[in-house]
């Protein structure tokens, strides 16, 4: 099941939500006027060293306000999915999806005022069976 939120803890998800790393230097700006959609864990390799809550946008409604040149990309395995860091502070950021290659997912806990340690329930998807990964 899906989780969706338009608020976390009584703070509400704004229609353009900032979103920086943790020592500012990348700042993005999301799209989100349905809120949080399809907050999630994921248990592939990557995920379960970064333990980042995601949730979802189009590629269109995610834009890099500042410190693109900070920005690094790191693949792996299909090298479909492309995950980005801080060069400085090393957070990852946001990455573009391997199952859905026409969206981001977004670090949840990069948002301004969002504490991703407040929502309970969670889901995770199986990274570690992924379907790209079976011929």
């Amino acid at each position: 099941m899906a989780i969706n939120l338009k608020e976390v803890d009584g703070v509400p998800i704004k229609a353009w939500h900032r979103a920086t790393c943790h020592c500012g230097a990348v700042e993005i700006e999301l799209s989100l006027p349905d809120g949080l959609i399809d907050v999630r864990r994921c248990d592939c390799s990557m995920c379960r060293r970064r333990g980042a809550v995601a949730a979802s946008v189009t590629l269109s409604d995610i834009t890099i306000v500042k410190g693109s040149e900070m920005l690094k990309l790191y693949q792996f395995n299909t090298r479909t999915a492309k995950h980005y860091f801080c060069s400085n502070c090393g957070i990852y950021t946001h990455h573009q999806r391997r199952s859905r290659p026409d969206q981001y997912g977004f670090n949840v806990a990069c948002l301004e005022g969002i504490n991703p340690l407040s929502i309970e329930g969670i889901p995770t998807n199986d990274g570690v069976n992924h379907p790209a990964d079976r011929g």
